[in-house]
Order: structure tokens, then sequence, then C-alpha cells
């Protein structure tokens, strides 16, 4: 889930409270259940940071796209469910995610900030960089200013460059295997999403944000999971969402 940063008060008691669980071994309720949950607090978390960086990389070819505001709807939904006050911490989220997405000043002070927070912990920094990476090719490819953006963010948060460009060419070889095999029917996006051909629109809507939410690849949820976890998830969130994209165009002609 996104980027939680910084005012003094504030950082002195997210000190404390992150000081308690040192290695971050999981985002649980239990370790969240005395969190402060206000936007200052939210904001200099590494969560709140995380979001910070994740609205960068959704904007950084100048729009969010459906999809990526899809998948960043749902990466709310997962942060906000371990936090006291569920509905107020997705408001600060958004929040978070609307003012930063506007910003392209301060990348690599957020990362940076990042970086420092989540030094010690190899596999958060590998699920980080994973969704973003995946965020990335959400719409099928990865742009210049994307790109960009990832490497700016990778280099702050001193990621293995091996594994980096792993990740990154896993999951654009899965792209370009999905855009070069038969192309989906309309009979196989319906069954894809388990929804009848006559059904209404919110309907299949519904459907396909079950299924993101079943299948993307949550940062909360894959603590104890690795690089292959990452690389199936996004397989089966590209194959929905191509699903999703054949359905909408079909009943727009």
């Amino acid at each position: 889930m996104s980027n939680f940063i910084v005012l003094a008060i504030f950082g002195a008691i997210l000190y404390y409270i992150f000081k308690s669980y040192s290695r971050y071994e999981a985002y649980s309720k239990e370790a969240f259940k005395n969190f402060s949950t206000s936007y200052e607090a939210i904001k200099q978390s590494d969560l709140g940071l995380f979001v910070a960086l994740v609205a960068k990389v959704a904007k950084a070819d100048g729009r969010v796209d459906t999809l990526e505001a899809q998948l960043v709807g749902i990466m709310f939904d997962d942060i906000s469910s371990i936090f006291p006050e569920p509905s107020k911490t997705k408001d600060i989220l958004k929040q978070i995610f609307n003012e930063e997405k506007e910003r392209l000043d301060n990348v690599s002070s957020l990362a940076n900030r990042l970086a420092f927070s989540v030094k010690n912990d190899k596999q958060k920094q590998l699920q980080f960089m994973g969704f973003l990476i995946q965020l990335a090719f959400a719409d099928g490819e990865v742009s210049k200013a994307e790109d960009e953006m990832l490497q700016t963010i990778a280099q702050a948060l001193e990621f293995d460059p091996k594994i980096y460009h792993s990740l990154f060419d896993k999951f654009e070889e899965m792209i370009k295997q999905r855009q070069t095999s038969t192309q989906t029917s309309i009979e196989d996006a319906y069954a894809t999403l388990g929804v009848d051909p006559d059904a209404d629109m919110n309907v299949i809507k519904k459907a396909y944000r079950k299924l993101v939410r079943e299948y993307h690849p949550d940062i909360i949820k894959s603590q104890n999971k690795g690089e292959e976890y990452l690389k199936e998830a996004t397989r089966k969130t590209q194959e929905i969402n191509e699903a999703y994209e054949i359905i909408k165009k079909a009943r727009e002609s």
C-alpha cells in the first residue's frame, strides 16, 4: 500500500510506534491498534510515503487511467483495513494521493525517506517496488516518464539493480505474451469475469472489482511471499483487466 511522513511531534510518535515492530514482520491490526489516525501521522508512516510514491508513478505519464485508479482504490481498501478507523484512514490516503499526484518536485525526497524507514527490510522493499512496477504496467506498457520515475525510486531505495531488472523484465515479458497470444474473444472475456453475456454493466464492474481485489499483488497480504507471488498475481490481474476492457469496448461500440 502507498508513503506516510513527518512533523516533529508525529515523527517522534511514529518512531516509538514502529520501533516496537522493528523488523516489520507483518502489517496487522494488532500492530496498528494504538496508531494515531490523523493526516500527519499517516502521511509520515512508511505506508503513507509509499502511497505518495504510488501517486507519482500513477501520474507520471500525465494522467491516472482507469485500471491504475482501480488498483490504487483497492490498495486503499487493503491498507485502511489494518488501521483503527478504516473509513477515516481511506479518506486520508485519498487526500495524500490526490495531493502528491500533482507534484513532481519531491520524488527523491519521499523515496529517500521511505528508504530510511525500510532500509533493513528487503522483503518490504521487494513488495513496494513490485507493486510500483506492476502499477506502471497496468495499461499494458511503461512510458519513458514512468520508467524514469521507477528508476529514481529504486535508486533512492538502494534496491538491487539485478532484482529490479529481473522484476521489470518478467512483467514486460508477461505483457508481451498476453499481447501476442490469440486475442481473447468476447465469450472468453465474460467467462474470465464469471458473468453472463447479458449481465448489466454495473454487475460486470462489480465482478471485475471483486476479482482484481482477489488477485492483485496486495502488499498487506504478501508478507511472507516473494517474487513468484508478485509475478503470478500480476499475470492474473492483467488477464482480468484485459477481459474487462474487451467487454467495455464491445458495450461502447
